[in-house]
């Protein structure tokens, strides 16, 4: 299943939700950012995720944070 920039396969990663195309699990950028690291600088370290799939899934993370409906239907 894709999700915009998001793939959801169970024959890729066991259904780990990665970039679509790769196998770069997309809680490897989260895992970045909270470590302090810059966007470029997983970009780097993963080529084949771009920078716009990168803008994509943090706009979809925002969505989900400030909205109070997605917020109640999946942290209430």
């Amino acid at each position: 299943m894709q999700y915009g920039p998001i793939n959801i396969d169970k024959e890729t990663m066991g259904g780990t939700p990665v970039f679509y195309g790769t196998r770069v699990p997309v809680q490897t950028l989260f895992d970045y950012l909270e470590g302090g690291d810059k966007i470029e600088d997983f970009i780097d370290d993963y080529p084949s995720v771009n920078k716009r799939q990168v803008i994509e899934v943090l706009e979809m993370a925002k969505k989900t944070l400030t909205t109070e409906k997605a917020l109640d239907e999946n942290f209430a």
